[in-house]
């Protein structure tokens, strides 16, 4: 009779002895050890985009600049070829920090790191003085910037359609510039900066009769 002696057996063992056997427990780290990572996720943060330092002497000659479709480009970071190529960009796209983008010799736009000026687009704007000895700051800043003719900066590039990252050009949403483009070409071409200037009489009477009527 096997079958009654096993279930005789079964029944006289204690309960403990018919449980399933706990799991061996996990290994801990020795005292004063870190645990080894278990995860996917745990890679170093990135490292925070280096700081975008602008002084007087990050502002050039315009024709030291590269020249794109009547405006003028660079980069304070060495990134020429991301700014060349955001500029060049029929669709738009955001500048990468550093990019200076400068229309006439007095006012420029400077891309600064990420994060720095949300509102602007981490851009910040400049109004110079400028003469054969280099250039001057007279203004910065982000949104309260204004030019020498009143102008607040930021309001006329926030019009810019938001693909163009506030870079105005005449299809890109902008209020028209109230000065004609010879005027414009004349201020490039008479640079007090630029140690090679080839401009014709009649752009050095138009750039001199511009610095007559502007405000100090």
């Amino acid at each position: 009779m096997i079958r009654p002696a096993l279930a005789a057996l079964v029944l006289a063992l204690p309960p403990a002895a018919l449980a399933a056997p706990a799991p061996a427990p996990a290994a801990s780290a020795a005292p004063g050890t870190a645990a080894a990572p278990t995860g996917t996720n745990d890679a170093p943060p990135s490292a925070p985009a280096a700081a975008v330092t602008v002084t007087p002497a990050s502002f050039k000659c315009l024709t030291a600049m590269t020249a794109v479709r009547g405006f003028f480009v660079d980069n304070l970071a060495g990134n020429l070829e991301g700014t060349l190529a955001a500029a060049r960009n029929p669709a738009g796209t955001p500048y990468p920090p550093g990019s200076v983008v400068q229309l006439v010799p007095t006012e420029v736009m400077v891309k600064r790191e990420p994060g720095f000026s949300p509102v602007t687009r981490d851009w910040e704007f400049f109004e110079l003085d400028v003469d054969d000895k280099g250039s001057r700051i007279r203004k910065r800043g982000f949104a309260e910037v204004n030019n020498r003719f009143g102008k607040n900066c930021f309001a006329c590039h926030a019009a810019a359609r938001p693909e163009f990252d506030l870079v105005c050009e005449q299809t890109h949403g902008c209020e028209e510039l109230p000065i004609p483009r010879y005027v414009i070409r004349s201020l490039q071409a008479t640079d007090p900066r630029c140690t090679v200037r080839d401009a014709s009489l009649a752009q050095r009477f138009t750039s001199w009769m511009v610095q007559k009527l502007a405000p100090n």
